[in-house]
């Protein structure tokens, strides 16, 4: 099935995460961390950490995706809850993250339409985007062609690579929204 967004010719396949894609996946996160301002985190997790959150978001019922590229994994995405609280549960916030060699092809957007979809036959209402450093305008560029809106920005909310960065808040409905109530909730 094609997808939307990016370079149609580009022979990228999105499909669910497997175990065996882990380390490829930790080594794009950690290449994030390590150097880049999109993760708060100060030392890359382990792969063992990397499978725990995986194990996490796949326990909750949640998509954890891969786009794989010649072979490669090129970028991965994932939702989870926002907040434990039950009154958030139709609440996700997504991650993604790309090989920054592999950036500006049309992969981020074709993972985060897939993520879209599979979130909203979810029956989820509400997905949020939480963007390390206003400066990020990839990211921001990315989640605004996916029909975030923009929701706020936490000024100077984390110190990393000596400098203060801000924090980017997106927010995006999912099928319905917020204009009705959930099924489950008559």
């Amino acid at each position: 099935m094609p997808l939307a967004g990016g370079d149609p010719a580009l022979p990228v396949l999105i499909r669910d995460s497997r175990d065996d894609d882990l380390p490829a996946v930790q080594a794009i996160y950690a290449r994030h961390v390590e150097r880049g301002t999109a993760s708060f985190e100060l030392e890359a997790p382990t792969l063992d950490d990397m499978r725990c959150r995986r194990d996490d978001v796949l326990a909750n019922g949640f998509p954890y995706l891969v786009a794989e590229l010649d072979g490669r994994i090129a970028g991965y995405a994932y939702v989870n809850h926002f907040r434990a609280r039950p009154a958030y549960r139709y609440l996700v916030e997504n991650s993604i993250y790309l090989d920054d060699a592999l950036r500006g092809r049309g992969i981020g957007k074709k993972l985060m339409v897939v993520l879209i979809d599979r979130c909203t036959a979810l029956g989820l209402r509400q997905m949020l985007a939480v963007i390390g450093d206003s400066a990020n305008t990839g990211s921001i560029g990315l989640h605004a062609s996916c029909g975030f809106r923009f929701a706020g920005v936490m000024q100077a909310s984390g110190w990393k690579h000596g400098r203060w960065l801000d924090t980017v808040l997106m927010q995006r409905d999912l099928g319905l929204g917020g204009r009705e109530p959930p099924q489950d909730d008559a």
